[in-house]
């Protein structure tokens, strides 16, 4: 019987939600499945990803095949790593308490990576919400061309002299072209 770790669409019309299921290859996409190990919500931002990394391992190691999708979220929860770090351990690289030593710092890395994006979201909602209610206002384009335009105007006073022999110039030509 082969298996599959594969997902199973849930939710609404247009707002997908998806459960990381281990199930038989024949069964349909929403169909039975033999467990559910995780969930995936790509509507957050960034988009949410739950896997029980135990159970993906032993799933792995017993020879379930994840489908393109899953192998990609497998990767960025770091369950192929611990994989990796395992076949270390068994040609005798180094011991399995320093694999899993290595396998923590690199969850914790990557949770503190992932908070940080996080964070990094609820600000800029919490920015778009305060310009959206005219607490603060919204740097524009004008503003900064208003800027440049200041800067200008203080390096043109720096040289009065040229500049009034370049405005007068083509007024002098000008006027001799109407006398004539």
């Amino acid at each position: 019987m082969p298996v599959k770790i594969r997902l199973a669409r849930r939710g609404r019309k247009k707002q997908p939600f998806y459960h990381v299921v281990i199930a038989d290859a024949r069964a349909p996409r929403d169909g039975k499945f033999i467990e559910k190990i995780g969930s995936y919500n790509p509507m957050t931002s960034p988009a949410t990803i739950e896997i029980d990394r135990d159970k993906a391992f032993d799933w792995l190691k017993k020879g379930a095949q994840p489908t393109d999708t899953v192998r990609a979220m497998l990767r960025f929860k770091g369950v192929y790593y611990r994989r990796h770090l395992m076949r270390g351990v068994a040609k005798g690289a180094f011991s399995e308490e320093k694999a899993m030593e290595m396998y923590q710092d690199w969850i914790d890395a990557k949770e503190a990576k992932i908070a940080a994006r996080f964070e990094e979201t609820r600000l800029k909602k919490e920015q778009f919400y305060k310009e959206l209610s005219g607490e603060i206002k919204k740097v524009t384009k004008v503003a900064v061309a208003a800027e440049t335009q200041e800067a200008f105007r203080e390096t043109s006073e720096d040289a009065p002299a040229d500049e009034a022999a370049t405005t007068d110039a083509p007024a002098a030509e000008a006027a001799s072209g109407e006398e004539e």
